[in-house]
């Protein structure tokens, strides 16, 4: 199985997690001229705009090591494009979903960490 495709069941299993948390999925694949978010979900009182993450287990590095300051900063910078088009009162949280899959077995998840408010910004001057 290609890289896309792992990804993309990557992104579905953490949609349909989302919604099993009680979340609405807003969007997928949202892009900006600053990047991309896999998924903005909500809920009565969060936005949350999620990463998902999906490596082989043989992978160099977890992957929720990926979600580097660099990404991060891209996430947020792309968060501010949706939220000045889709103005909410509701708090904004970025998750981050870790999944980790058998190598060559097809999409088989070996575990799948969700990271609720993965990290925060310090101020809107940092992004």
């Amino acid at each position: 199985m290609d890289k896309k495709t792992t990804g993309r069941l990557g992104e579905e299993l953490a949609a349909r997690r989302l919604r099993e948390e009680g979340m609405e999925i807003l969007a997928r694949n949202y892009h900006s001229r600053w990047g991309e978010i896999d998924i903005i979900a909500a809920d009565d009182a969060f936005l949350v705009f999620a990463e998902v993450k999906t490596r082989a287990e043989d992978a160099l590095g977890s992957p929720a090591e990926a979600v580097t300051p660099q990404k991060q900063k891209k996430l947020c910078r792309t968060a501010v494009a949706y939220l000045m088009e889709h103005p909410s009162a509701l708090q904004p949280r970025f998750d981050v979903f870790a999944i980790t899959v058998k190598k060559g077995e097809g999409f088989a998840p070996v575990s799948v960490l969700h990271l609720i408010n993965a990290f925060e910004v310090d101020s809107y001057e940092s992004i």
